[in-house]
């Protein structure tokens, strides 16, 4: 149980300000444009702003400076999508020691390791996911979903919640807060 509770002190932190730029000390560009993304997700009322928004994140999440290191998640994306576990698996592991502080990589194969049914490993990748962007909404809802899976059901309403605090636009984490409440309350009746 202490890797839940380990996770998700993570996860209801408040998140540290990006990190500066290491030759110039200040924002990379990278991280200027997803505080701003971050900001706009945050405060429209647009729904299909909010989508765009979103699709913006994810695209500078999955996109990198080394070309190859991006075809290569890529490729391990779509081995996933196929539900080819063990060649995903192969790239990642590969992407992940020459590329360390790739986020999405990270989160991948968290994801990867979760529809393995490999919990303690998928979320040792999303708290390193969280470590390098903890605004990754995607990464706490897997590791809500993963406390779903272990009768977590306080812990994964608390990482809901965190969520949305980011991404207040999804449809799933807001279901799932409205029937996770509905059933704290009916029990505690």
């Amino acid at each position: 149980m202490s890797m839940f509770h380990d996770a998700l002190r993570i996860i209801v932190s408040p998140p540290p300000p990006p990190p500066p730029s290491p030759a110039t000390g200040a924002q990379t560009p990278e991280a200027y444009r997803l505080d701003v993304l971050f900001r706009t997700m945050a405060t429209t009322d647009d729904a299909l702003a909010a989508g765009e928004t979103e699709d913006l994140i994810w695209a500078l999440w999955t996109s990198h400076g080394d070309a190859e290191a991006e075809a290569t998640l890529d490729r391990a994306i779509h081995h996933i999508a196929a539900r080819e576990f063990e060649p995903a698996e192969v790239l990642l592991d590969a992407l992940l020691a020459l590329q360390p502080g790739y986020a999405e990589a990270w989160n991948k194969r968290a994801t990867l390791y979760f529809l393995m049914r490999r919990d303690p490993e998928s979320i040792s990748d999303i708290v390193r996911t969280l470590a390098l962007e903890p605004r990754h909404f995607g990464a706490i809802c897997g590791f809500a979903q993963i406390c779903l899976r272990h009768g977590q059901r306080a812990e994964a309403l608390a990482a809901f919640e965190s969520a949305l605090l980011i991404n207040p636009h999804m449809a799933g984490p807001q279901a799932a807060v409205k029937a996770l409440n509905a059933e704290f309350r009916s029990s505690s009746h």
